[in-house]
């Protein structure tokens, strides 16, 4: 062998070949996509609900002094404004983000959640609640469509429901995400315990929940919703529970871009947005659809 041909096998040998993978079908990434968006606007246009009355409240009532959180204002000594966040009887100045914030002149104005979380105006509420109930609804039958879609191409059973392999593993994960150790070639096709566990608790839990609550809240729903209401202690519970949900999807959300900033932007990008997935593999070639099942057909096979 001369040196030009073992220089290239040395090559070869350090550099791994890489495989495009056809993972996301099109049904998903567009689903997923929707959900991105009609998540984002309920909870832009639910906060400036909440602004109406930025207090949270346990059981049916809403009295004055009872409340769980309030968003607020005071006057210091100077007859400033200033911003606090109360949770039981613990008080934070929070001025220029919760309870005060700068309104479209740059003055402070006593608002609960500042203006620029808020659509679609500062102080629209009619209009606030439209655009909450609309993309409510895009959001509940897009969830139903998801659903519908995965149980039908097994995509639940296969790649999200957790196997007794997986639940031996759960320690290992765990320290394998703490360390920020992703894993990679063909392993990175499968979803692990905890990305499985996450998945299902936002699916049947959050997403569940935050509709159930939001249904819980209309007065109009009093002969069907009448024993939900009971079980979770009033409105105000359900309210409370509306926005703590809430507040466990942005969690979730952050999370998720925080693990895909970490485990290879571009290329989670680009399995999300065309359906192809790089990774590092055996022979370097492309995966056509035609040419391999998606990501969801081949797992457990």
């Amino acid at each position: 062998m001369n040196t030009e041909s073992i220089a290239v096998a040395e090559m070869d040998a350090r550099e791994p070949s890489q495989r495009l993978i056809y993972r996301h079908t099109l049904p998903i990434r567009i689903m997923h996509w929707i959900n991105v968006i009609a998540l984002s606007l309920m909870l832009f246009s639910g906060l400036q609900i909440f602004n109406a009355h930025p207090s949270l409240y346990w059981g049916n009532r809403s009295d004055k002094g009872k409340e769980l959180l309030t968003l607020g204002a005071r006057q210091d000594s100077a007859g400033h404004l200033v911003g606090t966040t109360r949770i039981g009887s613990h008080v934070f100045t929070t001025t220029g983000v919760l309870g005060v914030s700068k309104g479209s002149d740059g003055t402070p104005e006593v608002r609960g959640f500042p203006s620029w979380l808020t659509v679609p105006g500062p102080a629209w509420l009619a209009m606030g609640r439209r655009w909450h109930f609309f993309f409510a609804w895009v959001f509940v039958l897009n969830g139903l469509c998801y659903v519908g879609y995965s149980l039908a191409r097994r995509h639940l059973q296969r790649d999200l429901w957790p196997t007794r392999t997986d639940w031996r593993g759960i320690g290992h994960s765990i320290l394998d995400h703490i360390r920020f150790k992703h894993p990679h070639g063909e392993e990175a096709l499968r979803y692990n315990i905890l990305q499985r566990l996450a998945y299902l608790t936002v699916i049947f839990v959050f997403g569940v929940g935050i509709v159930l609550m939001g249904l819980a809240m209309s007065p109009r729903m009093d002969a069907v919703l009448s024993p939900l209401v009971e079980a979770v202690g009033g409105r105000q519970s359900a309210r409370t529970i509306h926005f703590i949900i809430a507040w466990a999807f942005v969690a979730f959300v952050l999370i998720h871009v925080f693990e895909v900033l970490i485990s290879g932007v571009f290329n989670q990008l680009r399995g999300m947005i065309t359906g192809y997935y790089k990774v590092d593999t055996g022979k370097v070639d492309i995966v056509k659809p035609d040419e391999t099942i998606s990501a969801e057909e081949r797992s457990h096979d």
